[in-house]
C-alpha cells in the first residue's frame, strides 16, 4: 500500500509540474525572439531553446539544465526571464530524441519524462550540455563569457557540469545533489548554491559538500532559504504559490542576476 500510495504522490506531482498553462501563457506575451535549435554531435541531435535579450552589445550565455520533468512550459519562461535580464538563454532539451517516435520531453505523456531523465547515460548528458554550450558561445551575439545554471536534477547536472567544463564563469545549482568528492579537484568556477530549507533530502548533503569543495580549495557558497520547499524557482511562481516559496523566489533570482552580473 504504500509503495502505491508513493507512486501515487509522484505521479502527482509531475503532473502538476507539467500543468503550467500559467507560463506558457507569460511566454506567448514576450516581446524577445526565441527559437528552437537543433544543436548536432556526435550522431545526436538535440532540440534546444534558445532566447535572446534585447541589447545592442553582445552577452553572455547562461546554458539552463531543466528539472527532472524535462522541458516544461516553465523552463521556457525562465529562459524567457533570463533573457529579459540581459543574458543568452540556451537550454537544451536533453530528452530530444528519446521520447515515443524520437521525440522530445513533450513528446512523453504526463508523468513519464521523470523516469527517462533519470535513466539518462551521465556521458551523453555530458555530451548534450557541451554541444549547447558550444553553439552557445559561437552565436554572433555571444561576448564568449558562459554560465550555467541548473533545477532539481539539472542542479545537480550544473554541478557536475562545473567538473566537466574549464571555462565557466560560474555555476548556478538550484537545489541540486553535489558531485562525488574526487571529481569537485576538477572544478574551476565558483558555484554558488540556491537551497530550500524543507528540503532535508538535499539539505543532507550540503555540509559534506561545503567540506569537500573547502578541502579542494574551491568557492562554494550555499544559501538556504528557510521555509521553502524544493523547486521553489517553479513553485514560487504559480498561481497557488506558499509564500514562502514566493519569497525564496524572489529573493533567490535577484541573488542569481547579482552573482552574474559580477562575474
Amino acid at each position: 500500500m504504500k509503495r502505491i500510495l508513493l507512486s501515487l504522490l509522484v505521479l502527482a506531482t509531475a503532473q502538476a509540474a507539467s500543468a503550467q498553462d500559467w507560463a506558457k501563457e507569460k511566454l506567448a506575451k514576450s516581446p524577445r525572439h526565441s527559437e528552437w535549435v537543433t544543436v548536432k554531435h556526435d550522431g545526436r541531435s538535440v532540440d534546444t531553446f534558445v532566447v535572446y535579450p534585447e541589447s545592442k552589445d553582445k552577452r553572455p550565455v547562461v546554458l539552463i539544465i531543466h528539472e527532472i520533468f524535462g522541458m516544461t512550459d516553465w523552463v521556457q519562461d525562465l529562459a524567457d526571464q533570463v533573457a529579459e535580464a540581459g543574458y543568452i538563454a540556451v537550454a537544451p532539451d536533453l530528452l530530444s530524441g528519446m521520447g515515443p517516435n524520437g521525440g522530445r520531453s513533450s513528446s512523453f505523456e504526463p508523468g513519464k519524462a521523470n523516469e527517462a531523465v533519470s535513466k539518462l547515460n551521465p556521458d551523453q548528458v555530458t555530451a548534450d550540455l557541451n554541444a549547447a554550450a558550444d553553439y552557445g558561445e559561437k552565436l554572433p551575439a555571444s561576448n564568449g563569457k558562459l554560465f550555467v545554471g541548473g533545477f532539481c536534477w539539472g542542479g545537480g547536472q550544473s554541478f557536475r557540469f562545473a567538473t566537466n567544463r574549464g571555462d565557466l564563469a560560474a555555476a548556478f545549482v538550484f537545489y541540486g545533489p553535489p558531485p562525488d568528492k574526487d571529481a569537485m579537484v576538477r572544478i574551476k568556477a565558483p558555484v554558488y548554491g540556491f537551497f530550500a530549507g524543507n528540503d532535508a533530502r538535499i539539505g543532507a548533503m550540503i555540509p559534506d559538500a561545503i567540506a569537500n569543495m573547502k578541502a579542494a580549495g574551491k568557492i562554494f557558497e550555499p544559501v538556504t532559504y528557510d521555509g521553502a520547499g524544493h523547486g521553489f524557482m517553479r513553485s514560487g511562481e504559480a498561481p497557488d504559490a506558499k509564500d514562502a516559496d514566493k519569497k525564496a523566489r524572489s529573493e533567490a533570482w535577484e541573488r542569481w542576476k547579482s552573482l552574474m552580473a559580477q562575474s
